[in-house]
């Protein structure tokens, strides 16, 4: 039995030489712990005889081998932080009598519409409680999965939350667990699904108190600081450590999908992958519950086996991101060929996404200056397990300046990208206030209050797009409050134009994909695509689903594209008995003959 799930106070800390339990105030005299007894105790678990009171606030003492005593430490498990990320641990029980979502079944990921949400600056308050204000919005556009930014616990008030370090707590500033618990509830009441973004690659600089404990990180830096120990020493209760914390959200705060930050950087060479590892717990806990629990990564890798069955050589994942459909359809209609757009762009690319998930599947990467990825079974493999977008905070917040497409495309451009995510056999995601062609930025923005960690944010921004080709002085500036109060949505933008009319398209656009289900007939192999010569200037491109087509002008002339057929949907475009004739970016779906 793990030692952390008993009803009395219990830490992992396989190198202390004392562990002391301090109960209420920092300065109380700690309480001596033992080591538990049997296996449990040989793996480094100290327990004590103090039952665990919910509302007691809690830390653990270390002593090293030299002697030296530690400051109180929160739990590396703590369930909440009322005082921050440096205070002490409050015990907290998810209260089991206030869920209502007793008749929610769930939902799979397959044919789901997703909509990446942060929490901070979705509403005007930036809490979980002012997220719930706009839930009904969703479900009007059409909305069926809300995936919600990380919300473990973070050193500051405010920020993108990927720099977290109390992974089992929710941030005290967006309400904490019981407001969490709340949102969760009233998504499900409205039958949306949740998705939870979480990140187990690496943990953030300021208020990580894990190595003081136990050997969680490994010797290996990743891009943003040390991995965490996935095959090494004492890797076995690292590795229960996050699958844990996945199951818990999973059980005891009910949502629906885990969103797997940045996979590429977990580190692990043990014969069983963590991924694999996790994709059977949450398996067999999704048979005891009774309902689809789903995990989609998030990977540089242009792996299918992320993807790919277990039984067929896989890990076993629902799902994962794919950043190849939103930079071929961004850089064929943006025109951008900078960094990682620089293999992207032409027709053909489109193509070869819209079919088979990748481009680099393979094949040479410019950008990376080797070969990259790997191919896709069609066969086997279905497009449904694949989110594709025309944005992400990522594509946009990971800009200088965080602009947003709406800044620099016009309206028609924008739903042009649209059309082509919405009637994609992919699961599509869009990203908040997308439906609008929102005019706020969504930049990068941190609140760390101290000095010197602040500055190191600043410069390395800086670097980063320097070595992208961007000019410094557009960075905007990540520890400025400015920087975070520009970045929330302006909802008042929906009812004025060009904004209500893009919203109205998107409203369209969800409703058609609703109404027929070949939009959303996850089959690679019955996508066909057919493109316009870009030899001479020929940009469009028809994206046939089963007797539905789409056919879009990716150029900036009008064009006429010989598809027979009628008319279900046309923006800037008219459909006749045997063509369609598009306005520069149009686009229209058709039933064809």
């Amino acid at each position: 039995m793990n030692p952390a799930s008993s009803d009395t106070f219990s830490v992992w800390a396989p190198a202390a030489e004392a562990v002391g339990l301090v109960l209420d105030s920092p300065d109380a005299d700690p309480v001596p712990m033992h080591r538990a007894p049997g296996e449990a105790g040989a793996r480094g678990w100290w327990a004590s005889d103090v039952p665990r009171e919910p509302g007691r606030d809690y830390g653990f003492v270390l002593t090293g081998d030299d002697g030296e005593v530690t400051d109180p430490r929160p739990d590396p498990r703590s369930t909440r932080q009322p005082n921050g990320v440096h205070g002490l641990s409050r015990v907290h029980t998810v209260d089991a009598a206030r869920w209502t979502d007793h008749a929610w079944t769930g939902r799979q990921l397959a044919g789901s519409v997703i909509y990446e949400m942060h929490v901070g600056t979705f509403s005007e308050d930036g809490t979980l409680d002012g997220a719930i204000a706009h839930l009904d919005e969703l479900v009007e556009l059409g909305v069926t999965m809300v995936e919600v930014m990380p919300v473990n616990a973070f050193n500051g008030e405010y920020g993108w939350g990927y720099d977290g370090v109390a992974w089992f707590a929710v941030h005290e500033p967006y309400g904490g667990p019981d407001a969490f618990q709340r949102f969760v509830d009233a998504c499900h009441a409205r039958g949306l699904a949740v998705c939870l973004d979480v990140v187990y690659n690496h943990l953030g600089p300021s208020g990580n108190y894990l190595p003081v404990f136990g050997p969680y990180l490994s010797a290996a830096d990743g891009p943003w600081g040390s991995g965490l120990n996935l095959d090494g020493p004492d890797s076995g209760e690292v590795r229960r450590y996050i699958i844990d914390n996945a199951l818990r959200w999973f059980a005891e705060f009910h949502v629906d999908a885990l969103r797997l930050d940045a996979v590429h950087a977990l580190h692990d060479g043990s014969a069983v992958h963590l991924l694999e590892e996790l994709a059977v717990e949450v398996e067999a806990l999704s048979a005891h519950l009774g309902r689809p629990l789903s995990l989609v990564a998030e990977s540089d890798q242009n792996d299918p086996r992320l993807v790919t069955a277990r039984e067929g050589g896989g890990y076993g994942l629902t799902g994962q991101w794919d950043d190849d459909v939103h930079h071929a359809i961004h850089a064929a209609v943006s025109g951008e060929r900078q960094g990682y757009y620089a293999d992207f762009g032409v027709l053909d690319a489109l193509r070869k996404v819209l079919t088979g998930a990748f481009l680099h599947d393979g094949t040479w990467s410019s950008f990376r200056g080797r070969v990259h990825g790997r191919p896709l079974d069609t066969g086997r493999v279905p497009g449904s397990r694949f989110v594709a977008y025309t944005l992400t905070h990522d594509q946009v917040g990971n800009r200088a300046a965080g602009d947003r497409p709406s800044m620099t495309l016009s309206p028609a451009q924008q739903l042009a990208k649209a059309a082509i995510v919405l009637c994609s056999p992919f699961t599509p995601m869009l990203f908040q206030g997308e439906e609008w062609g929102a005019g706020t930025p969504f930049c990068f923005f941190t609140s760390h209050p101290e000095p010197e960690l602040a500055e190191a944010v600043r410069q390395g921004r800086v670097r980063e797009f320097a070595a992208m080709g961007w000019d410094p002085d557009t960075v905007a500036d990540p520890q400025d409050p400015e920087t975070f109060r520009r970045s929330k949505l302006d909802r008042a933008e929906r009812a004025r134009e060009p904004h209500a009319r893009i919203l109205d398209t998107y409203r369209a656009l969800l409703a058609l994909r609703r109404e027929h289900p070949e939009l959303g007939d996850p089959w690679l192999g019955g996508v066909r695509v057919e493109t316009g010569s870009e030899a001479a200037d020929e940009r469009w491109l028809v994206l046939h689903r089963g007797r539905l087509a789409l056919v879009v002008n990716l150029g900036t002339e009008p064009c006429r594209v010989p598809v027979a057929g009628t008319g279900l949907l046309a923006h800037d475009a008219t459909v006749d008995d045997d063509e369609v004739f598009c306005s520069a970016y149009g686009f229209a779906v058709v039933r064809t003959s």
